[in-house]
């Protein structure tokens, strides 16, 4: 076992909505667990302001972040700061590589979430909570009465697009390809609004501001448009962040399937949230999906 000793219960990997309520449900199981994550709150920290999370009328994606960071110091458990390289399987037990060291575990739960996919236009890092954001279910209600970009025309773009609809003032439509890829059902449902306006062939060139968003520079063809907005929602997808483990079954876009008790094809191994299968990527439903597996795997843990 290259010198490891420790044999925890439970590692939960990841520390976002579904980690840290993990960790929560495990720390009042008294387990004997270790969270590995890169930081808390995951994407929670992406969301400029957060209206639907229960009892906050409103707080920012970083004062909820710190919420959960005072909350899990509540508790006394072993934490490290890693990135997960890699999980295996090893006998009965699993296997937790990073960059430093090797973790062994009973059970493990993978909870590290979901990577938005960026333009890698110039200026997009740089106006990130300031008026461009990743999600049009956490943050549109932010942009009520103004004029807004959503680049991408997928279902996920049209889908932010009908949600603005009734909150923005006008919506520009970008997308790259000469037409939209969305199911025809969304695209005739935007094309009836007066709101929302349609620019195929046309790549955005650089995000513009000063101290918040003021601006989408694009290029259709060998024009060059500088179109005035005060929000960017940037749709062109997402992806799981569950490369690190090879063993267990995923869909086709590389989440992990799992069944109502965040339970995968492989005993012991356990996910929950974005990272995984469950329709709806929201805060609530990874912390609920959270609470779940730390339950499921204190269950699996007292039946052995």
């Amino acid at each position: 076992m290259d010198g490891v000793s420790q044999v925890y219960e439970l590692i939960i990997i990841g520390a976002g909505p579904a980690g840290a309520t993990a960790a929560i449900y495990a720390t009042r199981k008294k387990m004997d667990f270790l969270v590995i994550t890169l930081n808390v709150g995951g994407q929670v920290v992406l969301s400029s302001g957060v209206e639907n999370y229960t009892g906050f009328q409103y707080v920012t994606g970083e004062e909820l972040a710190e919420k959960f960071q005072e909350h899990l110091e509540r508790y006394k458990f072993a934490v490290t700061m890693e990135e997960v390289e890699r999980v295996e399987r090893e006998g009965d037990l699993f296997r937790v590589k990073t960059e430093t060291a090797v973790y062994l575990g009973r059970t493990v739960i993978v909870a590290t979430g979901r990577r938005p996919r960026e333009l890698r236009a110039p200026g997009e890092a740089e106006f990130k909570n300031r008026g461009v954001t990743y999600c049009a279910t956490c943050d549109g209600p932010l942009f009520e009465g103004r004029d807004v970009a959503v680049v991408g025309g997928g279902n996920s773009g049209l889908e932010a697009v009908l949600q603005l609809i009734k909150i923005a003032n006008n919506i520009h439509l970008i997308e790259f390809m000469p037409e939209l890829k969305a199911d025809q059902v969304l695209v005739e449902k935007a094309k009836a609004s007066d709101k929302v306006k349609i620019w195929t062939n046309t790549r955005v060139t650089e995000v513009i501001g000063d101290k918040v968003v003021t601006g989408i520079r694009i290029k259709i063809g060998d024009v060059e448009r500088l179109i005035p907005v005060q929000g960017i929602f940037i749709e062109i997808g997402s992806a799981p962040n569950s490369d690190m483990v090879d063993f267990v079954e995923k869909n086709r876009w590389g989440e992990i399937i799992v069944n109502c008790k965040c339970e995968t094809n492989i005993p012991g191994l356990f996910a929950a949230g974005d990272v995984t299968d469950v329709p709806e990527k929201q805060i609530i439903v990874a912390a609920g999906e959270g609470c779940k597996a730390a339950l499921t795997a204190f269950r699996y843990l007292s039946q052995r």
